[in-house]
């Protein structure tokens, strides 16, 4: 695991710039029903804990998507930005925002019991479920 680099990316009309630098070079795929019904399916994201520049903040809208968690998406295109937990504030930005889409090692999934059947990923990675992503993050359930 190596510390990354800045990385810019932007909403599908360029009203919203944003600077982020990751955690590290992986990303991982959340399973959840929410983030599901949010995108069509799951929500592949790098985790960019509070390291994030965001230009634009005009065109940003906040959704309170649960007791611990909010989602930013462009009020102008509807291009999905971030989801950020409330407490510490840690984001975690949507992959196909951001500019590079080379350096990224897919290696974990979350809310793995919340995945239906119907699709499969051919990576082997760590499998978390969501009682175990609560654990980690400390964010009550439902």
């Amino acid at each position: 695991m190596t510390e990354a680099s800045a990385i810019k990316g932007h909403c599908l009309c360029g009203a919203v710039q944003m600077t982020v630098t990751p955690k590290d070079d992986n990303i991982g795929a959340c399973h959840c029903k929410t983030c599901r019904r949010w995108g069509g399916g799951p929500l592949m994201v790098a985790e960019c804990e509070t390291a994030v520049e965001i230009e634009g903040a005009g065109s940003v809208t906040v959704y309170d998507s649960s007791p611990w968690a909010e989602r930013g998406f462009c009020k102008r295109c509807g291009s999905h930005l971030f989801y950020r937990l409330k407490e510490p504030g840690m984001y975690f930005v949507p992959l196909g925002l951001l500019d590079d889409s080379e350096r990224w090692v897919f290696d974990h999934q979350v809310f793995i019991d919340e995945k239906p059947s119907c699709y499969e990923f051919a990576n082997e990675t760590k499998n978390m479920t969501g009682s175990e992503v609560f654990a980690m993050y400390g964010a009550p359930p439902d």
